[in-house]
């Protein structure tokens, strides 16, 4: 082999060998799969990744988990309206939650030790541990376990897409404030609810927002409700431009009258 042809292969760039059919499922079975693969796959295929990997760990590890059913509900959202494809911020800062999540399933079930740097990866492998080990009943500690490993992977996701020069716009910004409110209301519900009742109860003409509400939004082993979250807050325009400060009050303001709306129209709630 010629030097000049050694040349051309290796700085050739690699090609997106996942993005057939099927990529996604081979990802959740050799665990082995980096960010920059994951980004390759078309959404859909990301989709039956996280079926397949919440599968295995079903099988192997904790059973029953459907425990990222929210993050179907999210991708169901981003497919739906075209968003997500490769190279787009979106996708950049997603492959790297699923990456996280892949290595800490990877090192929850023994099959590698190695985060890849991730820094939700030990989160999720310590969540997953945790809930096998029957630790989590409680509400509240799971939803503060799960968003604490989630806020990780996603900041990391940030830095990366940041990296790459790729910058959100609107709607992928507003689509990541509403992903914030969510996390934040997972660690905080009772400030949540306090918060929704000043702010928001009169607002929509009520005398509280109902607890339930809260549980409803933040079950994670039900795609609707982010799902919904996702398709008010593409309708939502945010009073700050894209990438400035939000505070959790405002993205309250901005985003629960609709949610909660959403909610009473899923539940039948009063």
């Amino acid at each position: 082999m010629s030097a000049l042809l050694l040349a051309m292969l290796l700085t050739a760039p690699a090609a997106p060998a996942l993005a057939q059919d099927g990529g996604g499922r081979n990802c959740a079975s050799t665990l082995d799969c980096t960010a920059r693969e994951l980004e390759t796959l078309p959404l859909r295929e990301r989709l039956s990744f996280v079926r397949a990997l919440q599968d295995r760990i079903a099988a192997e590890h904790v059973p029953g988990f459907r425990h990222w059913r929210n993050i179907e509900g999210l991708l169901s959202f981003f497919i739906e309206k075209g968003m997500g494809t490769r190279g787009s911020w979106v996708s950049h800062v997603d492959s790297v939650d699923l990456e996280a999540m892949e290595r800490g399933a990877a090192i929850a079930l023994g099959v590698s030790g190695d985060d890849f740097g991730n820094p939700g990866a030990p989160l999720w492998a310590d969540y997953l541990n945790r809930m096998r080990r029957g630790e989590l009943t409680d509400r509240r500690e799971h939803d503060r376990a799960w968003s604490e490993a989630e806020q990780a992977s996603t900041d990391h996701g940030l830095r990366l897409a940041e990296s790459t020069g790729t910058r959100p716009n609107r709607l992928e910004w507003n689509i990541f404030q509403f992903s914030e409110l969510y996390r934040w209301m997972m660690r905080n519900p009772q400030t949540a609810l306090l918060l929704l009742d000043e702010h928001v109860a009169g607002a929509l003409g009520i005398p509280f927002v109902p607890a339930d509400f809260l549980r409803w939004l933040t079950d994670v082993t039900t795609p609707v409700p982010v799902y919904r979250g996702a398709h008010a807050a593409y309708d939502i325009a945010l009073p700050n431009p894209v990438g400035a400060p939000v505070s959790i009050l405002e993205l309250l303001l901005a985003y629960s009258p609709e949610l909660v709306r959403v909610y009473r129209e899923e539940t039948g709630a009063v």
